[in-house]
């Protein structure tokens, strides 16, 4: 019999998504008849427009596409996209610089594998989203990490990235607005960042999905717009998914330079083919319609940041900085490990967050799942009524503490 591994090592490495993981396990306590409410899934609560969803039934009765489609995605939606983006942030591009993709996750993947060779490195600011260290190991590149914390309001400083960068250093991965912290870098900050990468001859990974979630004061600003020396070593990727509450759609995009763009439709062309046709009409509908319906839903995710929040710093340990942007608060517990909780002392933010699931039925992701522990991150993306109750619930276990 043979002794090598069964699974590979490339494979093997991967750690599951633990914001899927957390919400799979919240559904599963709900199907047993438990009164589990969940902040763990970046989704949200609404049902995706009606306009869209008319458009895809439509597009179901075409036999066109019952069809293969163009690898790289249908003609129309690309030049759809060009045009979005040039009217959401002002970055003027040809529909041959833009790869329609099964979701952001696949543009994410897809973007690292095309850049980096074994051994390069990528400046990735933590707290980040779980899934961007798997894509850079899976496609051979090391990530680098800079860690903020809730004093900037997780805001990574370019003295910070330089001290992180090496004669390996390929690529920035900059997020703004991010998950899971929902800071939002200002048109100031996002120009410096972008000087100095430009100044260093690094490429940029920017991920724009929640371009349209920012509040108050903040503005979103697109940092191949804000530097634009930049655009020619500058990967954007965005989705529908969040904007247009369509998670289960699975539909996002790679925007760059046209070789990078055609280096990864080739890597798609073998990997899945085209993206389901059905949904690419319905990403249609959604990036060619006016942006009243994400006017709509931005309004209620601003009410339940506040509230949010609020609650979250009535907690006596808990300090929760007020997000700019997405939909995710990222409160810092570290003020409540080591204290006894109903018998407990959770050491560590993964053993508070399986604590309040257990005792108050409320599904928490723990900081350790975005590379800063001692931290929780919660989705606001959800009912009002809902938030207000998990909350609630989170409020009367945790004052317990002693």
């Amino acid at each position: 019999m043979s002794d090598r591994p069964r699974i590979s090592q490339r494979i093997g490495g991967i750690s599951e998504s633990a914001t899927l993981a957390v919400d799979a396990k919240a559904k599963a306590m709900k199907a047993e008849g438990r009164p589990v409410i969940g902040f763990g899934a970046g989704e949200p609560d609404f049902p995706t427009p009606d306009y869209i969803v008319e458009a895809a039934a439509e597009a179901a009765r075409n036999p066109r596409f019952h069809r293969y489609t163009p690898a790289g995605g249908l003609p129309e939606l690309k030049e759809a996209l060009a045009a979005k983006t040039l009217r959401d942030s002002g970055y003027e591009v040809d529909p041959a610089q833009v790869l329609v993709t099964n979701g952001g996750k696949q543009a994410i993947y897809e973007a690292f594998a095309t850049l980096l060779d074994p051994g390069d490195e990528v400046i990735v600011i933590a707290p980040y989203w779980t899934t961007y260290p798997e894509s850079i190991k899976l496609a051979g590149g090391v990530p680098r990490y800079v860690v903020t914390d809730e004093s900037t309001g997780y805001l990574a400083t370019v003295e910070q990235l330089e001290q992180a960068r090496t004669e390996r250093t390929k690529v920035l991965l900059f997020v703004s607005p991010s998950n899971p912290t929902g800071a939002v870098y200002t048109p100031e900050q996002v120009r410096e960042i972008g000087r100095w990468a430009a100044g260093k001859g690094l490429w940029v990974l920017t991920d724009e999905i929640y371009e349209h979630l920012v509040y108050g004061d903040a503005r979103f600003s697109s940092i191949p717009v804000e530097v634009p020396e930049l655009a020619d070593r500058t990967v954007v990727v965005n989705g529908v998914a969040k904007t247009y509450a369509m998670t289960g759609w699975r539909v996002g995009w790679v925007v760059g330079p046209k070789d990078v763009v055609k280096a990864a439709s080739n890597l798609q062309s073998h990997a899945t083919s085209n993206v389901a046709n059905v949904s690419q009409a319905a990403a249609l509908a959604a990036v060619s319609g006016d942006l009243s319906a994400v006017a709509e839903m931005r309004e209620a995710f601003d009410r339940r940041r506040r509230t949010i929040v609020r609650m979250l710093n009535d907690i006596p340990g808990v300090v929760c900085p007020e997000p700019q942007g997405a939909f995710y608060a990222y409160p810092s517990v570290k003020g409540l490990l080591g204290k006894e909780i109903r018998g407990k002392r959770p050491q560590d933010s993964s053993e508070l967050a399986q604590l309040i699931l257990e005792q108050a039925e409320v599904a928490v992701v723990p900081g350790e799942a975005f590379g800063t522990p001692g931290y929780l991150r919660l989705s606001y993306a959800l009912g009002d009524a809902d938030l207000a109750e998990g909350v609630g619930r989170m409020q009367k276990l945790l004052g317990e503490a002693s």
